[in-house]
């Protein structure tokens, strides 16, 4: 616990700054945990982010990461789109499995765009979120943040049933369901003094809706990892396990206050 404590103080101590930052140094800095992201997932089906296929791989998370001023100065100076971008590396990624005769597969293609797409879109709407309001990005973390801190502790208190034993075996159903009272309440109270939504009733909606939605994306990681036989993503936050651990709610969280018109 104190590890786990020690590395959230010393990553909060990083990442803050760049949130209030924002502009090109929060977008870099997302750049970066972007990379080391995809490092982790194309590692739990033995490939690597270092070759020919890692990097037409790679060539399409950061061209889905692009911000729309980015992006749209690109296509003013080039003439091509982020799709026209992220399709042509497709392509070479394909071209790739006939000049090594199979060794590198369609399902090896299919696994690198499918993870860059699951990286890169909630990394995308993370650094879009940025752009639109600090207080959207804050309101996010409160969500996904007392959601697990009030799933954990009512699990450890109250928590019997089990959520989903055969995914993650130490979820309950008690949890699950403190979780999103936890997230309610401190969404009221960040509500009060820095309004994100027009009304109380708005604000509750999407915070059970998000809430749910956070724990989803944190079942989906485990998921993949039990089935790729990984105990953790990577080893880059001591006592947390890697950036796909710590993240894999906001994945899911921030597209949905994008789609839900939340955030717009």
């Amino acid at each position: 616990m104190k590890e786990r404590i020690l590395t959230a103080a010393v990553a909060l101590a990083l990442f803050v700054p760049l949130i209030l930052v924002g502009g090109t140094p929060f977008t870099v800095a997302i750049y970066i945990m972007a990379t080391i992201g995809l490092y982790e997932i194309l590692r739990m089906k033995d490939l690597h982010l270092f070759s020919l296929p890692g990097l037409f791989t790679w060539i399409v998370l950061i061209v889905m990461l692009m911000p729309t001023n980015w992006s749209n100065t690109i296509y003013e100076a080039i003439g091509y789109t982020k799709f026209e971008l992220m399709f042509a590396a497709i392509l070479m990624l394909l071209a790739y499995t006939v000049l090594v005769k199979n060794r590198f597969t369609f399902d090896h293609v299919a696994f690198s765009i499918l993870g860059a797409l699951y990286i890169g879109i909630g990394f995308y709407y993370l650094i879009e979120t940025r752009n639109f309001g600090i207080e959207y990005v804050a309101y996010a973390f409160i969500v996904i943040w007392m959601t697990d801190t009030g799933a954990y502790f009512t699990g450890r208190k109250i928590g019997k049933r089990k959520l989903w034993p055969e995914i993650s075996p130490n979820k309950t159903i008690e949890g699950a369901v403190g979780g999103i009272v936890w997230a309610i309440v401190f969404a009221c109270i960040f509500q009060y003094f820095l309004p994100v939504a027009n009304s109380y009733l708005i604000l509750i909606v999407v915070t059970i809706i998000a809430s749910i939605v956070g724990q989803m994306g944190d079942l989906v990681e485990s998921a993949i990892k039990r089935h790729y036989d990984v105990k953790d993503s990577g080893k880059l936050l001591p006592g947390h396990g890697g950036i796909l651990d710590r993240f894999d709610s906001l994945l899911f969280v921030l597209p949905l206050l994008h789609l839900l018109h939340f955030v717009a």
